[in-house]
Formats: structure tokens, C-alpha cells, sequence
């Protein structure tokens, strides 16, 4: 949420009044808006929109991912919110890497790279999507492009540990500093905090001091080349995220304090360049 509402602080008057327009088809509007002034509805609807695509593995939307898969036939399909599968393998491109020699297998065919492309092509209206499949492709992008730039959706370790690799993380167990433990690519998802409010994204992402969002650089903000974003996320996932003690750990690691300065840093200036690319490619597609 706080990369949506960096972005949406980043949109032309002419892109944020099509992107609002959009959002309203969503079939959740509704219940975004409640309680919000009108004036702040369409920005904090906008911010909200980000986690649907997460909203959706839960059981109460009516998604299902029963019998769905990255090898099926309407894996990279966009059809809109009638698609009713949740399409988890969306969120991620394991862009396999190993530090012991052990081989690394292949990722999904459709991925977070294959859909990103697809819904960004879709969001135009020069595409011939009607509104309500448009409608979709945004939210699913405003979820995705911030996905591609946490490290750990672009890449599994394979080791003797994870012969099929640790799907981003997810099999890895560290302890920080607050003494629980959790897995890996947890740790990286909660970096910029956890919020059940748009207003709390928008104000940590945008106004409070202490946790306002860097500047990026514009160079790298005007990229919008997918292909690029998750080869710069492996980077950083096997450079930093993967960084001792991680990396030597064959049980839950203890993290040291280096470890999670680094870490809060690199997700703070990744949120950041995601929010300004997030803007960027919405401008470009909603001109």
C-alpha cells in the first residue's frame, strides 16, 4: 500500500482521473470507501486496491485455486475479475540461483514478468479490453510491479537443504530482533510495516519523517522494462537478502544488526523506485 500511494501521489491529472474510474469497477470498491470522506475516497480506494490481489487467496472473495497452475492453459489468461482463480504463481519469478553447486530447476512458465507485460498491454485502451478487464489489469498491476521489487519474489534458493529450491524464502527461518521466529521472506514482506488502513500507508509512505519514502533516481525510475526489475531484485536478493548470516545458516538464523540495517534500507529504496516505475508505466498506458 505504500508503493500505491506513493505512485498515486506521482499520476497526471489525466492518468489519475481514469485510473479512479477504473477502480470503482472493482467489486470491493464499495467496501474501500466506507467511512472515508468523499474527498480522500478515490486516493485511499486507489492505495487499498494494491493488497486485492492478496485479498483473493483468502476465502471469502470466492477465488479459488483449485486444479490452477502455471502449466495450465489459462494460466496467463485475462479475462477479469469473472477469472475467479487466485493465480498465486503470479506474485513471483524464482530466477533460481545456488551457493553449494546444487542444480537449479526452472521456474514457471507464467510468472510475475509474463503478467506484469500481459496487464500492462491490457490496461491501455488501445488494447480493446472493455473497462471491467481493465479495471483488473490495474489492480493487478498496482499489486505486482511493488512484488517485483521485494527481492525475494525474483528468485529460490537451491541448496542441499532445498534440492527444489526454498520458493523465495519461504522454506528459510531467521530470527530478528523482536526474538520470533519466522520465515525468511516474511521478514522482507513486513519490512515497511504491516497496515489494515490506507491512511497509515499514505502517511509512513508520504508524510512522517521518520519513515517517508526516499527520492529515487529518475534514470532508474524511468525503466519499465520488467525483465530489468527482477534481474535487479535477484541481484539484491542474492547480495543482501542471502548476505551472511543468512547465507551460512543451515537452521533459523539469528539476524545481526548489520544484516537488518541493510535489509531496511534496500526495502525502503526499492519501495520507492517500484512506486515511481508503478507511476510511470500507469501514465504512460492511461495518457
Amino acid at each position: 500500500m505504500q508503493v500505491a500511494a506513493l505512485a498515486y501521489d506521482q499520476l497526471t491529472p489525466t492518468a489519475r482521473a481514469k485510473a479512479d474510474a477504473l477502480i470503482r469497477l472493482n467489486p470491493q470498491y464499495g467496501n474501500w470507501v466506507v467511512g472515508w470522506p468523499p474527498g480522500k475516497a478515490a486516493q485511499y480506494a486507489f492505495v487499498r486496491a494494491s493488497a486485492w490481489a492478496d485479498d483473493i487467496k483468502g476465502p471469502d472473495l470466492g477465488f479459488t485455486d483449485v486444479g490452477d497452475s502455471a502449466g495450465k492453459s489459462e494460466a496467463g489468461r485475462n479475462i477479469g475479475y469473472y477469472d475467479n482463480l487466485m493465480h498465486k504463481y503470479w506474485h513471483y519469478k524464482d530466477i533460481g540461483f545456488s551457493t553449494d553447486g546444487t542444480a537449479i530447476e526452472e521456474g514457471d512458465p507464467v510468472n510475475a514478468v509474463t503478467q506484469i507485460k500481459l496487464l500492462a498491454q491490457g490496461l491501455s485502451p488501445a488494447s480493446g479490453q472493455p473497462d471491467e478487464v481493465r479495471s483488473y489489469d490495474l489492480v493487478w498491476l498496482l499489486h505486482l510491479v511493488g512484488d517485483a521489487h521485494q527481492p525475494l519474489h525474483a528468485t529460490a534458493r537451491f541448496s542441499h537443504a532445498h534440492p527444489h529450491g526454498d520458493q523465495g524464502g519461504n522454506l528459510a527461518k531467521v530470527i530478528p530482533a523482536t526474538g520470533e521466529t519466522i520465515t525468511l521472506h516474511a521478514y522482507w514482506d513486513r519490512l515497511l510495516g504491516s497496515y489494515s488502513t490506507p491512511q497509515g500507508a499514505i502517511m509512513d509512505a508520504m508524510v512522517d519523517k521518520n519513515t517517508k519514502l526516499p527520492k529515487p533516481d529518475p534514470e532508474r525510475a524511468g525503466e519499465l522494462d520488467p525483465e530489468v526489475w527482477f534481474k535487479e531484485s535477484e541481484k539484491l536478493a542474492e547480495d543482501v537478502a542471502y548476505a551472511e548470516p543468512v547465507r551460512s545458516c543451515t537452521e533459523a538464523c539469528t539476524l545481526d544488526r548489520p544484516y537488518e540495517t541493510k535489509a531496511r534500507e534496500t526495502a525502503r529504496v526499492q519501495a520507492a523506485l517500484a512506486a515511481a516505475r508503478l507511476a510511470n508505466l500507469i501514465n504512460a498506458a492511461l495518457k
